[in-house]
């Protein structure tokens, strides 16, 4: 059995690779992978600094415009399970390269958009592609590096990817709208996803799960169908209101379906999702932290571009430069989780990072109309290292526990666990953000924005002091650390 804790060992090649795990092969296929990851996190956000011309272009009503944002988040996140069970039964590669030509198209489409509700079919399938491609991101790195130091220096560079996409989004979109139009954003993806694409055709290889039955219809049915259900209600909760009969309606539909998705996946002799797992292992209290940091992480940037925006009146690409120190930190932090995990264990950065991003949320609480720079990128600092720390040791954990024939599905468990944290922390933070500004003045709009956005830097420190209490109790500390620097670890 492989080991659990972050610096498991590696099992044996699964069936159907044709790769090289030694040489410049591995990182090669690996910087292909990162460069689709990076995209995926630029298309999430690259559109928030587009939305004025794209309003004024095609007129989409306010609901239209929230689904031209969100249709690519709800797509990803209700079918990324489904493609990580795709990938391992026919084909990461094939599974990456089709996820990125859907995408490639969908984003042509987007471009040539000639009203609201055919962008947001455009943004639903960039989002259908991502969640294809995107598990297969993580589990090429796990199946073509197996040596455990050369996987989690890769699994930290993944880390800081899908971070750093994020923060960059309203940087390049806030370039390209600025000199050629809204619908540069989308045919971005188009030159850059044939390049990716050609570059994968030759650098990264394939590789299946052994011996891997038929896709588990029903269960992919299941799983799709629940967590559109539950994205749905936390995209529109903020505007309906949290105890509107059509969010109760969707949160009780995603609770009842998941439910089915769980007991099938028990019962079922070629399960989508290895369920078992969960049970006592550090798999669950990793994808917990995952998720509260997604949320917190998430919700803070939301909050910050908007304080940025309304409260101190810069323009989208102003404040789409401040967050580039996020950034940096969030990579400082993937580069030295890792080293700490592997010296004292899961447990110290994946504890320690939380607990930095609650000190970040007490400083954002603090912020006034006329604060300066100063504040700003202190909190940038912490909460951008403190995920760093957690994101690829908690990772790191998980893929160390799941079968590697399950590395797809592994990854996609990964991936969607934070896709629920940050669209619940975005939900979460800018309902208790829009509960403050409801009914204010203009003349006193900055004070009740102050007030409300000291409200939900509350409750994000909570979400980040919750994810560093499981993290202590629930992962692995410095005792299994030594263990696993042994030649030998015992088994």
């Amino acid at each position: 059995m492989r080991p659990s804790s972050v610096s498991g060992a590696g099992s044996t090649r699964s069936a159907g690779s044709t790769g090289s795990t030694s040489g410049a092969g591995p990182w090669a296929a690996v910087a292909v992978v990162c460069a689709a990851l990076f995209l995926l996190g630029l298309d999430f956000t690259v559109l928030n600094v587009a939305i004025p011309g794209l309003r004024a272009d095609l007129g989409p009503t306010l609901a239209g415009t929230q689904w031209i944002v969100d249709g690519y988040a709800l797509a990803l996140g209700g079918c990324v399970l489904a493609g990580g069970a795709l990938g391992d039964r026919y084909g990461r590669r094939r599974a990456f390269l089709t996820g990125l030509a859907l995408c490639g198209a969908a984003s042509a489409a987007g471009a040539l958009a000639d009203g609201p509700g055919a962008l947001v079919a455009a943004r639903c399938g960039m989002g259908l592609g991502a969640a294809l491609f995107m598990p297969a991101t993580l589990s090429t790195v796990v199946h073509v590096l197996r040596e455990p130091a050369a996987r989690r220096r890769a699994i930290g560079l993944w880390a800081a990817v899908a971070g750093v996409g994020a923060v960059f989004g309203p940087v390049a979109g806030g370039l390209l709208v600025d000199r050629y139009g809204w619908r540069s954003a989308f045919w971005l993806n188009v030159p850059v996803i044939a390049v990716i694409a050609l570059a994968a055709l030759f650098l990264v290889p394939e590789s299946r799960a052994a011996g891997a039955g038929r896709l588990d219809g029903p269960g992919a049915l299941l799983s799709c169908a629940g967590l559109l259900a539950l994205v749905w209600g936390l995209i529109e909760a903020p505007g309906r209101g949290w105890t509107s009969p059509a969010v109760l309606a969707a949160s009780a539909l995603a609770a009842l379906l998941l439910t089915g998705f769980v007991r099938r996946q028990l019962r079922c002799a070629a399960p989508m999702v290895p369920v078992r797992l969960l049970r006592g292992g550090p798999v669950w209290p990793a994808t917990t932290v995952l998720a509260l940091m997604s949320f917190a992480m998430f919700g803070a940037m939301f909050l910050l571009t908007l304080y940025l925006q309304q409260v101190r009146g810069l323009s989208a690409w102003q404040a789409g430069q401040r967050m580039v120190p996020l950034s940096a930190s969030l990579a400082a932090g993937a580069v030295l989780g890792p080293l700490l995990a592997r010296r004292f264990g899961a447990r110290t950065p994946c504890a320690g990072g939380p607990v930095l991003m609650a000190v970040g949320f007490l400083q954002l609480a603090g912020l006034e109309a006329g604060s300066g720079d100063g504040p700003v990128l202190l909190f940038e600092a912490l909460a951008g290292l403190g995920a760093g720390l957690v994101a690829p040791v908690a990772t790191e954990v998980v893929m160390s526990a799941v079968p590697i024939g399950a590395a797809g599905v592994g990854s996609a468990l990964n991936d969607a666990t934070r896709q629920v944290g940050s669209t619940l922390g975005v939900a979460v933070l800018g309902s208790v953000l829009a509960t403050s500004l409801d009914g204010a003045a203009p003349a006193a709009f900055a004070p009740a924005f102050l007030d409300g956005l000291a409200d939900a830097a509350a409750v994000g420190a909570t979400a980040a002091a919750l994810a560093a209490a499981l993290a202590w109790v629930g992962l692995p500390g410095p005792v299994v650390a030594v263990l696993h620097r042994l030649p030998n670890p015992p088994r």
